[in-house]
């Protein structure tokens, strides 16, 4: 199996949760795998990761590497890089996240990278998100929601990642809020797309990671995944 990276159709699809319930099923398949979040952003914790995201991820894969490997850099607003960089005056990093990624490759087998926002989040001035999985020479995986809106952004997601040469492995629907039916929603996109779906997942109320192992099992495609 190669590395990943999770892209999604938006901000705020769950990709985070997504990464986590991936990385917990497979390290409980005896996969030594890595989590990245190459930039985050938002209100720093006040113990830990400044990210909650990187938390998050680094407690799914039983992990300890350091957090500056892990998310290389964090700037402290709700913002895409570029937003920040601009705001903050703080260059966004891309060397220094090519660097993370290999050395974070060296030390696992597997690497879960998380994006962050939409495929098309800004870093710098024409550089995407879609620029630095080009980089990292991995397929992506895109998350999506079931409300309604979703197939306009999956295939425009998808458009993207075709446009860039971005293998896709496939898309998980994050079926956390009302709207189309999954089974419906499951035929249209790969339909329209030419994409396979990798599964759904339902509303989660229990983060553990035995809670996530189970219902990632239950529900994603591991083998399609895998191939």
């Amino acid at each position: 199996m190669k590395s990943l990276f999770i892209t999604g159709t938006d901000t705020d699809v769950g990709k985070t949760y997504i990464t986590a319930g991936l990385a917990v099923v497979l390290q409980k398949m005896g996969v030594d795998v890595g989590v990245m979040k190459p930039f985050a952003a938002g209100s720093a914790q006040k113990k830990g990761f400044k990210s909650e995201d990187v938390e998050i991820l680094s407690r799914a894969a039983k992990v300890t590497d350091p957090e500056n490997l892990v998310n290389p850099q964090f700037f402290p607003i709700p913002a895409s890089p570029y937003t920040a960089w601009k705001k903050l005056k703080t260059k966004p990093q891309i060397s220094t996240v090519l660097s993370s990624f290999k050395k974070l490759s060296k030390l696992h087998d597997v690497m879960l990278v998380e994006g962050m926002g939409g495929i098309m989040t800004p870093i710098l001035k024409n550089y995407y998100i879609t620029n630095l999985i080009k980089e990292m020479k991995i397929p992506t995986v895109i998350v999506t929601r079931s409300k309604v809106g979703t197939v306009n952004h999956t295939i425009m997601t998808v458009k993207m990642c075709e446009k860039y040469k971005i293998p896709i492995k496939g898309i998980i629907i994050n079926h956390f809020d009302k709207g189309y039916a999954v089974k419906d929603l499951t035929s249209d996109l790969e339909s329209l797309t030419g994409v396979p779906v990798l599964g759904s997942i339902p509303f989660i109320k229990d983060m553990s990671n035995s809670s996530l192992n189970r219902i990632f099992k239950k529900n994603i495609n591991l083998k399609l995944l895998l191939k």
